[in-house]
């Protein structure tokens, strides 16, 4: 049995991009609808209520659009809002926590990993919790990034001020012996190159969100709802509640689309 429904990718703001561009690679036969709240972006320094109150929101607004599964492609929402909107809805729910701890300690070597997120992110401890639930003498060390958001969704990732915050917000890691980095935070594979730079060829960097993918294809298969294999282009959707033209910008630049249909909208 196929379903040809589309699949609703959630953020808030562009960093979900990196998540749709592992879906559309693993899962081609899919139609990704996705809606960044660039608008109330970044949902890190915000407090707990409010971010589970926007989550909500681009869920409400992904539900009338008539999807079939819904990935929280933010790891602050994911932290905040995931258990809560999991057992509210009908349709499968994935977050990108549990799949970036997964795969932490699948490829880490001295059981010493970092990660990197927002604040509410790291505040929440939810990487820390989902990694010691399954490897309890595990270390790990997280670091709030707060300044790493702004700076993509503002497209300055490859600058050279991008360069120094990013120097600056890991320096932290200096001396931990840190074989494996968590990069919690779906905004943060753009700035992946100044990351790999600042920690060292021999630190494994973990894209929570192309991790989150493989259990997307996992449980599209797992509730036999995957998508039939046609010739048909797929008619992608992408809405904003910010500025059009910056998210255009960054799409065409991440996603390498010839042409992507994108709206802006006022969620209530």
């Amino acid at each position: 049995m196929s379903n040809n429904r589309p699949i609703g990718f959630l953020d808030s703001g562009v960093g979900g991009l990196t998540v749709v561009k592992e879906a559309m690679k693993q899962l081609p036969n899919e139609t990704v609808y996705y809606i960044g709240d660039t608008l109330r972006c970044p949902y890190g320094p915000r407090p707990v209520e409010q971010i589970k109150q926007f989550t909500w929101e681009m869920t409400q607004f992904l539900m009338k659009k008539n999807v079939k599964m819904i990935v929280i492609a933010c790891n602050t929402a994911t932290a905040i809002a995931l258990e809560e909107i999991k057992k509210t809805l009908r349709i499968p729910v994935v977050g990108v926590i549990n799949p970036g701890a997964r795969a932490a300690l699948k490829l880490t070597h001295n059981n010493k990993i970092g990660v990197i997120g927002t604040a509410g992110t790291i505040n929440s401890g939810e990487y820390g919790s989902a990694i010691h639930k399954k490897s309890p003498k595990s270390d790990v060390y997280g670091i709030a990034c707060p300044k790493f958001v702004p700076i993509v969704e503002s497209k300055q990732y490859s600058s050279t001020i991008a360069e120094s915050v990013v120097s600056e917000a890991l320096a932290p890691f200096n001396g931990k012996n840190i074989d494996t980095l968590v990069m919690g935070c779906t905004h943060y594979p753009l700035l992946k190159p100044l990351i790999r730079q600042e920690m060292g060829e021999k630190v494994k960097l973990i894209d929570s969100g192309a991790e989150a993918v493989s259990e997307v294809s996992m449980l599209l298969d797992y509730y036999d709802i995957a998508a039939d294999a046609t010739e048909e282009e797929k008619q992608h959707e992408f809405f904003m509640t910010g500025s059009k033209k910056m998210f255009e910008d960054i799409s065409h630049d991440w996603l390498n689309l010839e042409s992507i249909s994108t709206n802006r909208i006022t969620l209530p």
